[in-house]
């Protein structure tokens, strides 16, 4: 299944349920709920608590040849920063523009 983030300030981000629901535990948004809304004024705190999230994921500090993965690995390469970095674009540009980000809206 798949969850699309929109926001007026950019194009939309389709991500899949996985990906997007871990994605909202970090913002602190119920991860099963089917919709939701990170307003104007959670933005700056969404923001900070992604960015962390990003600094803190330990993939991000490897070199290219260490996130390739091994023969036999069942991991897609794709780390959780390379994957939210699309949604804090989004998050800082709503901020810019002062509109809302949705999904399953």
């Amino acid at each position: 299944m798949l969850i699309v983030f929109k926001s007026a300030a950019s194009g939309d981000l389709i991500t899949f349920e996985k990906n997007a629901k871990e994605m909202l535990d970090v913002l602190g948004k119920d991860r099963d709920d089917g919709k939701g809304i990170v307003t104007v004024a959670q933005l700056p705190a969404a923001i900070e608590r992604l960015k962390q999230a990003i600094a803190d994921d330990p993939a991000r500090h490897t070199t290219l040849e260490d996130e390739t993965p091994a023969a036999g690995d069942a991991g897609d390469g794709v780390s959780f920063y390379q994957r939210a970095l699309p949604l804090l674009d989004m998050l800082e540009r709503a901020l810019k523009d002062a509109t809302p980000v949705t999904w399953g809206v």
